[in-house]
């Protein structure tokens, strides 16, 4: 992941195996290819002919089984496991996942990634009926309406919990017999089902979870969509009809592995074409393009080729430099990017340099990036973001909240450029970013969320509606008609893309 995102975190990473005689570290290697989406905490749940043994801790996965007796006392052939970023919830050991439930009616695990938008509602509710949490963790609260429900069997109770919650999920169960995967009606973060040699089937957050373990792509789990795997192999269902495909673009950008791929469309090659739509955009005369280690080096490649300019390696990241060292103050993070990333002066020094990175959070990185390469001696820097400007919060798993440190959300694009003083400084545009990715033309945005770019949330925001009306400007309250209503005349989804609307249409036909 690039510098400047460095404290922007997807949620999770969930895996789980059917069928295979070593499950446990089958789960291991799959978590580790998602390690990426979570580095707080780990965990993993086997099922050993019915019965649930569960290991977790605080850590990377390394870190949490560093024992091999650990993987080895998590026995059977089917297991789930997860990596954890806290969105929802501290960062305690009782929130690490999956959950382990032991009913008197049997054994149940939860995996969960995603944020739930109506969560403080649903968990105040259920605490009025007498319901006991366990983590103060979103994912827990699926568990309480699913034994709530008066459905006829496991499977109807689940759907009737799944339109219960709102918001992006992306979920894994184990139950006795079963492993359960369920996806939000928008599709908001990616889940793939495979199949190894030896069928056992495989659920995971990426395809190169898949590719780890050697397990072949069957399909990606859609939305509104339950895959119920077991020993008579897969079924699909569905708990709803009301589905538009929203998947976030921030997997694309810069949250997903480049060897990933999402609804058929491989990430790094998304990511070089975003580069070669910024270069065609926004070009510059230079001397040379350079990448910001890591994630945004495929977009770099692409702007490299389509500028025919060369592709240098001007900026060294650091390895061995914890994620953790990053710290709140603006000191500590300033030297962090110091520790973490290096000018190459024998390359940059006199020369005319086009630095591309992902995107641009807060900006104070940024700036440190070109001073850097001034003081390497780069006679100009010219910044490209291969995303558009991030100007608002995401509800649906990522760690964006608050536009309060969105440096977009308060500067123009010139304000910028000023700030972190760069020559010069462009955005790829929404409909680059769009087309680039290349999706689902006949929906809307492109099959693609992009609500942290120009405001339009494909659902209710539910309880965190209020504190995003505070936090508009009066020039989005007037460009965001919707989020001025007064309360009263808000619909919720009704004017969510799931009721057909298109982009920007308001209001609601009735």
């Amino acid at each position: 992941m690039s510098a400047e995102l460095e404290d922007i975190h997807e949620e999770c990473g969930i895996f789980g195996v059917w069928g295979h005689p070593d499950a446990a570290r089958l789960t291991y290697f799959g978590l580790h290819a998602l390690q990426h989406r979570g580095q707080e905490g780990a965990g993993i749940v086997s099922n050993d002919h019915g019965h649930l043994i569960g290991h977790r801790g605080l850590g990377l996965l390394t870190q949490v089984f560093s024992d091999e007796r650990e993987i080895q006392r998590l026995r059977g052939d089917r297991a789930i496991g997860h990596v954890r970023y806290a969105t929802a919830g501290s960062g305690s050991t009782d929130n690490i996942q999956p959950f382990i439930f032991r009913f008197s009616d049997g054994d149940m695990a939860l995996a969960h990634n995603g944020n739930l938008t109506n969560c403080p509602t649903l968990r105040r509710e259920l605490e009025s009926q007498g319901a006991i949490f366990r983590s103060n963790s979103d994912t827990e609260v699926l568990m309480h309406l699913i034994r709530r429900s008066e459905q006829p069997t496991f499977v109807d109770k689940l759907k009737e919990a799944l339109n219960t919650v709102h918001g992006g999920f992306a979920y894994l169960l184990m139950t006795e017999n079963a492993m359960i995967g369920a996806l939000d009606p928008n599709g908001f973060r990616p889940l793939s089902l495979g199949r190894m040699t030896n069928g056992a089937y495989v659920l995971a957050s990426e395809t190169c979870a898949l590719d780890i373990v050697g397990a072949e792509l069957v399909r990606d789990i859609r939305p509104g969509e339950i895959v119920v795997v077991d020993d008579d192999g897969y079924r699909i269902d569905t708990y709803t009809d009301q589905t538009q495909l929203a998947i976030c673009s921030m997997e694309f950008i810069y949250f997903a592995r480049p060897d990933s791929n999402i609804y058929g469309v491989n990430v790094h090659s998304a990511r070089k074409r975003m580069g070669a739509r910024l270069a065609q955009e926004s070009p510059v005369d230079a001397d040379m393009v350079i990448a910001v280690p890591n994630s945004s080096l495929s977009a770099a490649s692409g702007y490299s080729e389509a500028a025919h300019l060369p592709n240098e390696m001007g900026l060294i990241k650091n390895q061995y430099v914890a994620r953790t060292f990053i710290q709140p103050t603006q000191e500590l993070r300033e030297q962090g990017v110091r520790m973490k990333l290096a000018a190459v002066r024998g390359v940059v020094s006199g020369k005319r340099v086009v630095v591309v990175d992902d995107s641009i959070v807060r900006g104070t990185t940024s700036k440190r990036l070109v001073q850097l390469l001034r003081e390497a001696g780069a006679s100009e820097v010219h910044m490209r973001i291969s995303s558009p400007p991030l100007k608002y919060p995401c509800f649906y798993g990522i760690d964006i909240s608050t536009t309060k440190e969105l440096i977009a959300a308060k500067k123009s694009v010139e304000e910028i450029r000023e700030f972190i003083g760069a020559d010069t400084l462009a955005f790829l545009s929404l409909d680059g970013l769009i087309e680039s990715i290349g999706l689902n033309a006949d929906a809307p945005y492109g099959g693609l969320c992009v609500a942290y770019f120009n405001g339009d949330y494909p659902t209710a925001l539910d309880d965190y509606e209020q504190e995003f009306l505070a936090s508009l400007t009066p020039e989005d309250r007037v460009r965001l008609p919707k989020f001025a209503l007064d309360k009263s005349d808000y619909q919720g989804n009704e004017f969510s893309c799931q009721k057909g609307l298109k982009p920007g249409e308001w209001p609601p036909k009735q």
